[in-house]
């Protein structure tokens, strides 16, 4: 997290509150956990790539949070449901759930190998149900809570050569949606977020067309004030994180310079 992001950080909103962030080992989910740390959560770091996000919760603590790496691979339920008990157990129940771990790449529909739009669709769309799933009982027993999906603008518009990807994208928009209404008057609110082009590692497996592809059709995907950071995207995170949004549920707020005005 930049020092700029740190100073814009909301003292306080999270003290006394765990939160479980996936994909903490980079990108948006790193900046999410750092986020909630500058704020006073106390952060379970998940990700399946175990020095990554050991190295997200060393530099946490190493700022004075206190937080603890757990490598899980959230399409799997034993993992999850493990991991969940072992944050319970060394953090205490979560008060808050960030989904963000992701995965997605451009292909032509009609070569793409099936088991490759079942492995997004696992990760993407499946691993979020599987930790909002695992985690909502504790929300449950809680009295509340906040869980926040990261979706994309590729969940509320077409995307060339996105075929899985936004079939994932666009169910964790209406899953998200059908969480808010099952639970409001459970007071667990369910929002996401809906990022546009994200400078993160993801971006890169999208850096590559497909051959004969027309580069025109990227041109729907950019946004002219070009690429935001994962700082960006966690502060829209955090917000509805926080008990600032507790009349928001079911939203899905595009943070995507512009891209589905």
């Amino acid at each position: 997290m930049s020092a700029s992001r740190e100073a814009e950080a909301v003292a306080g909103r999270f003290v006394g509150k765990t939160a479980i962030v996936t994909g903490a080992a980079s990108g948006i989910g790193r900046a999410t956990a750092a986020r909630l740390a500058a704020e006073g959560a106390a952060v379970a770091c998940l990700d399946v790539t175990g020095e990554g996000v050991e190295d997200t919760a060393s530099g946490l603590r190493a700022a004075g949070a206190t937080a603890k790496a757990y490598r899980c691979d959230v399409t799997d339920e034993t993992e999850v449901g493990r991991a969940v008990d072992e944050v319970v157990s060394t953090l205490g129940p979560p008060n808050v759930l960030c989904n963000v771990a992701g995965i997605g790449w451009f292909a032509h529909a009609h070569e793409m190998p099936v088991a490759d739009f079942e492995r997004i669709v696992a990760v993407n769309l499946t691993g979020t149900f599987i930790m909002v799933r695992a985690v909502l009982p504790h929300l449950l027993e809680l009295g509340g809570g906040a869980i926040v999906n990261v979706a994309s603008t590729s969940g509320l518009v077409g995307a060339p050569f996105s075929a899985a990807y936004c079939a994932s994208k666009g169910g964790v928009v209406l899953m998200t949606k059908s969480l808010a209404i099952e639970y409001a008057d459970r007071r667990i609110r369910v929002n996401a977020v809906a990022p546009g082009g994200v400078d993160t590692p993801l971006i890169d497996h999208f850096a590559t067309l497909p051959e004969g592809a027309d580069p025109k059709h990227l041109r729907r995907m950019v946004s002219r004030m070009g690429m935001c950071t994962p700082d960006q995207v966690a502060s829209a995170i955090a917000f509805l994180s926080s008990d600032e949004s507790d009349y928001t549920t079911g939203a899905v707020l595009a943070v995507d310079g512009g891209i589905t005005a």
